[in-house]
């Protein structure tokens, strides 16, 4: 694959129009290419950018390597015009143009080590050169190294004398291999057979060749085996890597005749039995005078006890003997030691040290636990924690001690008898408190200097049950969407106690509710492990709009204790009502008819329709809205209160009969909605009597028996609740006239005061309107009209006016 690695580079265009002037003067062709040749060689060294390339070497001729009118920016074609040639050094032509599409291929398979040797990069440089104009371009060619050499030694077998006397770990450094490749294509490692004397080890140049290394790892007897033959295998790094190899012949030496002597043959030595670890006790030396492996000694201890081997240790190659445990004089008091000296060649001499301990108060006091009680019980007072005895192995006032604990914690040391001493409790635990407890019992000798000593106890207090669990809140509010789904989540309580294990393990209940009329059992559950409450059914806001509970927490000690927590539980409205009209009722037979006079004015009050919704908050606010009516714009619905008036004055040739559909919407989510028909009859007057609709005439023309009996049924009932409601306001009146005048009571006649019953703009009566509900009689009429507005008597005429046409409406009553 080859690969551009560098931007082109243009040059030499001003020099090469002076050129192309001078060339012009020639007159033969032949005479202008000598004279382009001559400049080209003189311009070879000129300093330029230049294009530089790669390719593999061993690449197949013909392998493409760039394209030349791409990478000098030139047109399509205009190499060809410009007579495009590509010229190296020398007489070799490593690269061709191809003569069709002028790409840059290679002319020959190319060897990088006959080309560059070792040389890293190995760069090719050549020249492209274009005429007419005439122009330069620098380029080159870089040759990668592929792996198609293996390592060679120049050596078939490699010869090496070795000392038997020769010391482990000692290297011998051996001849390398050849690898014409570079890069991690030369060698990169080297191995040796398996041996059990020595191992190989790859080192580096500073020119960053490897080299291998020999290194002893056993120490060599040539009586036992006189020679070696090992083979040496150099790697290198390529892909699959390539070998080569080489014999090594080792020759084993055999010279040493003399012994090592040491200076002195007893060495006398006092030392402290407090020295530190690692002290210089003595440097003892001996001399060797062969040369070479044969005068290196080595020093170890020779046919010494453990207690020597345990205590100290020796340095083999400078010979210092150094401690290496702590001396006990009261153990120990001196220690006899055996030294020898050897050299390469098995040949050793002897020395002996005699060590004399020195005392000093070096030993710390020592402390012994004959009874600990680890958990102690809470609220129990004077509790023995530890009983323990103190000693030093010391004498004088080395061996005399004293014992003490942190201040600030409820326990005490009281000495029992000698050296004896008992820990105990200062008063009594709480566990709440503290739970645990880090002792530190200190013991100090009167020595110089004053050693001591450190016992550190863990003591834990255990829970009795002293703590009733307690809640986290005193009052819990908890609220829940009606018509939930039975077993809901709706909360959590929790409870928790300060003790531990089955002290502080907490079990929920319900307790008894005070109203006996709340069926608690029903209504909700509780798990008795966690706190969770969980409505048992469906909650209704409209029956239920909050109810409250106590709920009990026990713990499981003995006796068990217990707390209390008030939940309070609000049911939240959801807009599952839909408004519900009052008037005008829809019975399934004809609706009765408004009567409005054709003289009537804009606003005039046509009719007032009364819905109530059984939410609550926004999900009961009612708006009203005019679906669809006989003649559009001519009646009009007030959004807040439902009363349907006139939007314009009524005229001739405005229809007799209307028909009026009105929608009542909540503002729940989603919202919810009803509607009402209303038929409204246009009159010259209210002295025109009434006549029901013929489409109504032909319906109860139609009526079974059975649906009168119905609605005599209903009338009945209607004119006994009529009564009463008459009863009851007349009352309420006697009373309002008694307390305002003293005098008596009696009813009025004629329609109830506005005044008596209010209807919101939600839906309820207001002051402002009088209401009646007949029964419309006659053959074949079965409707029960309720709560029909009349009309408000007006001063003077009007009120004679109205009286005398309500005369004519029959089987209707007025009620407030």
């Amino acid at each position: 694959m080859v690969d551009v690695l560098m931007g082109t580079g243009k040059g030499f265009s001003s020099l090469g129009s002076d050129i192309m002037g001078m060339a012009q003067t020639k007159v033969h062709r032949k005479k202008r290419q000598v004279a382009i040749f001559i400049m080209w060689m003189l311009l070879w060294e000129a300093g330029s950018e230049s294009i530089q390339y790669s390719v593999l070497e061993e690449s197949e001729t013909g392998t493409f390597v760039a394209n030349l009118t791409k990478d000098l920016g030139l047109r399509r074609g205009e190499l060809a015009a410009r007579g495009a040639q590509v010229v190296f050094k020398g007489n070799r032509q490593y690269l061709q143009l191809d003569p069709k599409t002028y790409d840059l291929r290679l002319n020959e398979k190319l060897d990088r080590e006959e080309l560059c040797s070792s040389t890293e990069p190995c760069m090719l440089p050549f020249q492209v050169l274009l005429e007419n104009p005439l122009q330069f371009f620098q380029a080159a060619l870089r040759l990668q190294d592929v792996n198609d050499h293996a390592p060679e030694f120049l050596e078939n077998e490699i010869l090496l004398k070795i000392s038997e006397s020769s010391h482990p770990g000692t290297a011998f450094p051996l001849k390398i291999a050849q690898d014409l490749d570079v890069g991690s294509n030369t060698v990169q490692n080297y191995t040796i057979s398996t041996n059990s004397h020595f191992h190989l080890f790859t080192r580096n140049h500073s020119d960053g060749r490897r080299y291998p290394e020999l290194v002893l790892d056993k120490a060599l007897d040539r009586e036992e085996q006189s020679e070696l033959r090992l083979t040496l295998t150099a790697m290198d790094g390529g892909s699959p890597p390539r070998t080569g190899t080489s014999q090594v012949l080792i020759l084993i030496l055999d010279i040493n005749d003399n012994a090592p002597e040491f200076a002195q043959l007893l060495y006398e030595v006092q030392l402290p039995e407090n020295s530190p670890i690692g002290s210089l006790v003595i440097t003892v030396t001996a001399r060797d005078l062969d040369a070479g492996t044969h005068g290196e000694l080595s020093y170890s201890f020779f046919q010494s006890s453990n207690q020597v081997i345990q205590a100290f240790e020796i340095n083999s190659v400078t010979g210092e003997i150094r401690l290496k445990k702590m001396l006990d004089f009261e153990e120990i008091q001196s220690y006899h030691m055996e030294i020898e000296a050897s050299d390469g060649g098995g040949l050793s001499g002897k020395c002996s040290i005699v060590l004399e301990v020195m005392d000093v108060n070096d030993n710390t006091p020592e402390l012994t636990m004959s009874v600990f009680t680890s958990d102690i019980p809470e609220n129990t007072p004077d509790m023995v924690v530890a009983i323990f005895g103190i000693s030093d192995p010391d004498s004088g006032e080395n061996g005399k001690t004293k014992c003490s604990i942190q201040d600030h914690l409820p326990f005490l040391l009281k000495l029992t008898v000698e050296n004896f001493y008992t820990l105990v409790t200062e008063g009594t635990l709480d566990r709440e408190s503290q739970a645990e407890y880090n002792i530190t019992i200190t013991v100090t000798d009167l020595g110089t200097p004053r050693l001591k000593t450190q016992h550190n106890l863990t003591v834990t207090v255990s829970d009795v049950n002293d703590n009733a669990p307690t809640f986290s809140q005193t009052t819990y509010t908890l609220r829940v969407r009606e018509n939930n789904s039975p077993a809901l989540h709706i909360g959590s309580v929790s409870a928790t106690d300060r003790d531990s294990g089955a002290n502080a393990q907490v079990t929920y209940s319900l307790l008894p509710p005070h109203d006996p009329q709340l069926p608690l059992g029903s209504l909700v559950s509780i798990n008795a492990d966690n706190g969770q409450l969980f409505a048992l059914r469906s909650l209704d806001f409209e029956a239920l709009q909050a109810f409250e509970f106590r709920v009990g927490a026990a713990d499981r000690g003995s006796p068990a204790l217990s707390s209390q927590a008030l939940v309070r539980v609000l049911v939240a409205d959801a807009n599952d009502n839909a408004p519900f009209v009052l008037y005008p009722l829809q019975n399934g037979s004809a609706p009765c008819t408004e009567l409005v006079p054709r003289a009537a004015e804009a606003g005039y009050l046509v009719a007032k329709v009364v819905a109530v919704d059984g939410d609550s908050g926004q999900n009961a606010w009612l708006s009203y809205q005019l679906l669809k009516a006989t003649e559009p714009g001519l009646f009009g619905v007030w959004a807040h209160n439902g009363e349907v008036r006139t939007a314009r004055p009524l005229s001739e040739r405005d229809a007799v009969k209307h028909r009026l559909l009105v929608l009542v919407r909540d503002h729940g989510e989603p919202p919810l909605s009803a509607s009402v028909t209303l038929h409204v009859l246009l009159v010259d007057g209210f002295s025109q009597p009434y006549l029901p609709l013929p489409d109504a005439a032909a319906a109860e023309a139609r009526a079974d028996p059975l649906t009168v009996y119905l609605v005599v049924a209903l009338a009945s009932v209607s004119s006994l609740f009529l009564f009463s409601v008459l009863v009851f306001v007349a009352v309420r009146l006697c009373r309002r006239r008694r307390a305002a005048s003293g005098g008596g009571c009696s009813v009025p006649e004629g329609p109830f005061p506005g005044h008596l019953v209010d209807v919101s703009g939600a839906g309820t009566l207001s002051h402002s309107y009088q209401y009646e509900v007949c029964l419309r009689g006659g053959s074949g009429t079965n409707e029960f009209k309720f709560l029909k507005p009349i009309f408000p008597n007006f001063v003077g005429e009007g009120a004679d006016r109205g009286t005398e046409e309500n005369s004519h409406l029959r089987n209707h009553f007025g009620f407030s």
